[in-house]
Protein backbone atom coordinates (compact mmCIF):
# COMPACT_ATOMS: atom_id res chain seq x y z
CA UNK A 1 0.00 0.00 0.00
CA UNK A 2 1.26 3.39 -1.15
CA UNK A 3 2.92 5.77 1.86
CA UNK A 4 0.49 8.06 1.33
CA UNK A 5 -2.43 6.55 1.26
CA UNK A 6 -1.22 4.93 5.05
CA UNK A 7 -1.13 8.16 6.49
CA UNK A 8 -4.71 8.87 5.16
CA UNK A 9 -5.79 5.73 6.96
CA UNK A 10 -4.03 6.88 9.95
CA UNK A 11 -5.87 10.40 9.63
CA UNK A 12 -8.67 8.94 9.42
CA UNK A 13 -8.38 5.97 12.09
CA UNK A 14 -7.36 9.17 14.56
CA UNK A 15 -10.36 11.31 13.31
CA UNK A 16 -12.76 8.23 13.78
CA UNK A 17 -11.31 7.25 17.54
CA UNK A 18 -12.02 11.35 18.35
CA UNK A 19 -15.05 11.29 17.66
CA UNK A 20 -16.06 8.44 18.87
CA UNK A 21 -14.14 9.26 22.23
CA UNK A 22 -16.11 12.79 22.48
CA UNK A 23 -18.97 11.26 21.68
CA UNK A 24 -19.38 9.34 24.67
CA UNK A 25 -17.52 9.60 27.70
CA UNK A 26 -15.72 6.89 29.26
CA UNK A 27 -13.41 6.44 32.44
CA UNK A 28 -9.77 6.28 31.54
CA UNK A 29 -7.50 3.23 31.99
CA UNK A 30 -4.51 3.64 34.04
CA UNK A 31 -4.78 7.59 34.19
CA UNK A 32 -0.89 7.59 35.36
CA UNK A 33 0.22 5.68 32.61
CA UNK A 34 1.99 8.62 30.51
CA UNK A 35 3.06 9.63 33.61
CA UNK A 36 5.82 6.87 34.47
CA UNK A 37 9.23 7.31 33.61
CA UNK A 38 9.84 4.08 32.15
CA UNK A 39 7.97 1.33 29.88
CA UNK A 40 8.93 -1.81 28.27
CA UNK A 41 7.23 -4.17 25.64
CA UNK A 42 7.60 -5.97 22.75
CA UNK A 43 6.36 -5.61 18.80
CA UNK A 44 5.73 -7.67 16.25
CA UNK A 45 6.12 -5.77 12.70
CA UNK A 46 5.49 -6.60 8.69
CA UNK A 47 8.23 -5.10 6.79
CA UNK A 48 8.83 -4.64 2.68
CA UNK A 49 12.07 -4.18 2.44
CA UNK A 50 13.45 -3.05 -0.88
CA UNK A 51 16.38 -0.59 -2.61
CA UNK A 52 16.79 2.47 -3.64
CA UNK A 53 18.45 1.72 -7.49
CA UNK A 54 21.02 3.76 -8.93
CA UNK A 55 22.34 2.74 -12.53
CA UNK A 56 25.73 3.39 -13.67
CA UNK A 57 25.35 6.70 -16.37
CA UNK A 58 26.50 4.56 -19.27
CA UNK A 59 24.66 0.83 -19.31
CA UNK A 60 25.59 0.56 -22.96
CA UNK A 61 29.47 0.19 -21.74
CA UNK A 62 28.53 -2.36 -19.37
CA UNK A 63 26.43 -4.84 -21.96
CA UNK A 64 24.60 -3.57 -24.78
CA UNK A 65 21.49 -5.55 -24.63
CA UNK A 66 21.16 -4.16 -20.66
CA UNK A 67 18.23 -1.72 -20.67
CA UNK A 68 17.14 -1.43 -17.20
CA UNK A 69 17.69 -2.50 -13.60
CA UNK A 70 14.38 -2.26 -11.33
CA UNK A 71 13.75 -3.52 -7.45
CA UNK A 72 11.19 -5.47 -6.06
CA UNK A 73 10.32 -6.00 -2.34
CA UNK A 74 9.24 -9.11 -0.68
CA UNK A 75 6.81 -9.15 2.41
CA UNK A 76 8.99 -10.32 5.84
CA UNK A 77 8.08 -9.72 9.45
CA UNK A 78 10.11 -8.17 12.54
CA UNK A 79 10.18 -9.11 16.10
CA UNK A 80 11.64 -6.79 18.60
CA UNK A 81 11.61 -5.19 22.05
CA UNK A 82 10.35 -1.45 23.50
CA UNK A 83 11.79 0.14 25.68
CA UNK A 84 10.57 3.88 26.51
CA UNK A 85 11.95 6.93 28.56
CA UNK A 86 9.91 9.87 29.49
CA UNK A 87 11.76 12.68 28.55
CA UNK A 88 9.21 15.40 28.86
CA UNK A 89 5.33 15.76 29.11
CA UNK A 90 5.25 14.81 25.55
CA UNK A 91 8.06 13.39 24.39
CA UNK A 92 9.94 10.32 24.98
CA UNK A 93 12.64 8.76 23.78
CA UNK A 94 12.63 4.70 22.46
CA UNK A 95 15.26 2.34 21.61
CA UNK A 96 13.33 -0.58 19.85
CA UNK A 97 16.00 -2.85 18.76
CA UNK A 98 14.20 -6.05 16.69
CA UNK A 99 15.42 -9.06 14.70
CA UNK A 100 14.12 -8.59 11.08
CA UNK A 101 13.55 -11.04 7.97
CA UNK A 102 13.14 -9.33 4.15
CA UNK A 103 14.24 -9.67 0.70
CA UNK A 104 14.58 -7.61 -2.11
CA UNK A 105 15.02 -9.01 -5.69
CA UNK A 106 17.20 -6.94 -8.36
CA UNK A 107 15.58 -7.52 -11.62
CA UNK A 108 18.12 -7.07 -14.76
CA UNK A 109 16.19 -6.70 -17.92
CA UNK A 110 17.89 -7.71 -20.85
CA UNK A 111 16.84 -7.08 -24.91
CA UNK A 112 17.72 -10.12 -27.11
CA UNK A 113 18.09 -10.65 -30.80
CA UNK A 114 13.92 -11.23 -30.60
CA UNK A 115 13.04 -10.16 -27.03
CA UNK A 116 13.41 -9.24 -23.79
CA UNK A 117 14.65 -11.48 -20.90
CA UNK A 118 14.57 -10.75 -17.09
CA UNK A 119 17.41 -12.39 -14.67
CA UNK A 120 16.02 -11.67 -10.98
CA UNK A 121 18.82 -11.77 -8.50
CA UNK A 122 17.59 -12.88 -4.76
CA UNK A 123 19.29 -10.86 -1.90
CA UNK A 124 17.81 -12.51 1.33
CA UNK A 125 18.52 -10.80 3.95
CA UNK A 126 18.38 -11.69 8.19
CA UNK A 127 18.75 -8.02 10.19
CA UNK A 128 20.05 -6.82 13.41
CA UNK A 129 18.11 -3.27 13.95
CA UNK A 130 19.31 -0.67 16.59
CA UNK A 131 17.07 2.16 16.17
CA UNK A 132 17.15 4.89 18.36
CA UNK A 133 13.50 7.75 18.28
CA UNK A 134 12.12 10.63 19.88
CA UNK A 135 8.54 10.16 20.31
CA UNK A 136 6.59 12.96 20.05
CA UNK A 137 2.87 12.28 21.22
CA UNK A 138 -0.47 14.21 21.32
CA UNK A 139 -2.83 14.85 24.25
CA UNK A 140 -4.70 12.09 25.75
CA UNK A 141 -7.87 12.00 24.80
CA UNK A 142 -9.72 9.59 26.58
CA UNK A 143 -7.69 5.73 26.49
CA UNK A 144 -6.32 7.24 22.63
CA UNK A 145 -3.47 9.39 22.00
CA UNK A 146 -1.87 9.49 18.62
CA UNK A 147 2.33 10.18 18.22
CA UNK A 148 5.17 10.79 15.21
CA UNK A 149 8.50 9.67 15.63
CA UNK A 150 11.90 10.14 14.02
CA UNK A 151 15.41 9.16 14.50
CA UNK A 152 18.20 7.29 13.49
CA UNK A 153 19.13 3.36 13.50
CA UNK A 154 21.90 1.18 12.28
CA UNK A 155 21.26 -2.12 10.67
CA UNK A 156 23.73 -5.43 10.83
CA UNK A 157 22.80 -7.80 7.90
CA UNK A 158 23.74 -11.45 9.49
CA UNK A 159 22.91 -12.84 5.91
CA UNK A 160 25.15 -10.95 3.89
CA UNK A 161 26.83 -12.18 1.54
CA UNK A 162 29.36 -10.74 0.77
CA UNK A 163 32.50 -12.81 0.82
CA UNK A 164 31.03 -15.04 -1.95
CA UNK A 165 33.57 -15.72 -4.41
CA UNK A 166 31.36 -15.03 -8.50
CA UNK A 167 33.02 -17.77 -10.06
CA UNK A 168 30.27 -20.00 -10.97
CA UNK A 169 28.94 -18.49 -14.64
CA UNK A 170 24.68 -18.26 -14.05
CA UNK A 171 25.24 -18.77 -10.04
CA UNK A 172 26.73 -14.63 -9.43
CA UNK A 173 25.25 -12.87 -6.92
CA UNK A 174 25.46 -9.24 -6.11
CA UNK A 175 27.22 -8.48 -3.26
CA UNK A 176 26.19 -6.02 -0.22
CA UNK A 177 27.71 -4.93 2.82
CA UNK A 178 26.71 -6.14 6.09
CA UNK A 179 27.13 -2.33 8.26
CA UNK A 180 24.41 0.37 7.07
CA UNK A 181 23.08 3.57 8.89
CA UNK A 182 20.07 5.31 8.10
CA UNK A 183 16.90 7.77 9.25
CA UNK A 184 13.62 6.99 9.94
CA UNK A 185 10.15 8.84 10.44
CA UNK A 186 6.61 7.58 11.16
CA UNK A 187 3.03 7.65 12.69
CA UNK A 188 1.33 6.23 15.13
CA UNK A 189 -1.59 5.53 17.60
CA UNK A 190 -1.66 4.11 21.18
CA UNK A 191 -4.79 2.31 22.74
CA UNK A 192 -4.68 2.47 26.63
CA UNK A 193 -6.34 -0.69 27.56
CA UNK A 194 -7.04 -2.27 31.42
CA UNK A 195 -3.68 -3.62 31.57
CA UNK A 196 -1.51 -2.82 28.74
CA UNK A 197 -1.05 -0.22 25.78
CA UNK A 198 -1.85 -1.44 22.42
CA UNK A 199 -0.17 0.69 19.40
CA UNK A 200 -0.52 0.72 16.05
CA UNK A 201 2.53 2.54 14.03
CA UNK A 202 3.95 3.45 10.64
CA UNK A 203 7.59 3.69 9.85
CA UNK A 204 9.80 4.28 6.44
CA UNK A 205 13.53 3.91 6.92
CA UNK A 206 16.25 4.62 4.40
CA UNK A 207 19.67 3.62 4.58
CA UNK A 208 22.34 6.16 3.95
CA UNK A 209 25.21 3.97 3.15
CA UNK A 210 25.65 3.13 -0.30
CA UNK A 211 25.97 -0.99 0.18
CA UNK A 212 26.52 -2.29 -2.95
CA UNK A 213 29.97 -4.34 -3.27
CA UNK A 214 31.89 -3.93 -6.97
CA UNK A 215 33.19 -6.60 -8.34
CA UNK A 216 33.86 -7.81 -12.20
CA UNK A 217 29.83 -9.50 -12.85
CA UNK A 218 27.99 -7.25 -15.15
CA UNK A 219 25.53 -7.78 -12.09
CA UNK A 220 27.43 -5.09 -10.06
CA UNK A 221 29.72 -3.32 -12.69
CA UNK A 222 25.77 -2.10 -13.73
CA UNK A 223 25.18 -0.52 -10.49
CA UNK A 224 26.44 2.81 -9.20
CA UNK A 225 24.55 2.88 -5.83
CA UNK A 226 22.28 0.50 -3.81
CA UNK A 227 20.54 2.06 -0.49
CA UNK A 228 18.04 0.26 1.69
CA UNK A 229 14.67 1.45 1.89
CA UNK A 230 12.27 -0.41 4.32
CA UNK A 231 8.71 0.04 5.51
CA UNK A 232 7.10 -1.03 8.35
CA UNK A 233 3.73 -1.82 9.86
CA UNK A 234 4.08 -2.98 13.67
CA UNK A 235 2.01 -3.48 16.62
CA UNK A 236 3.45 -2.65 20.06
CA UNK A 237 2.35 -4.32 23.47
CA UNK A 238 3.59 -1.90 26.11
CA UNK A 239 3.45 -2.93 30.16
Amino acid sequence: MPLKRIFILLAFLAAFTSAYAQGKVRPQNRPDYYSEKLHFGFFLGINKTNFVVTPVDTLKQVSDSLKTILSAPETGFNLGIVSELRLAEYLTLRFVPDLAFGQRNLEYHFEGTTDTFTIQKKIESTFLDFPLSLKLRSKRLGNFAAHMIGGGHYTLDLASQKDVQNNIPGQEVVKIRKHDFGVHAGAGVDFILPYFKFGIEFKAMLGTRNLLIRDETVYSRALDNLRSKVFLISLTFEG
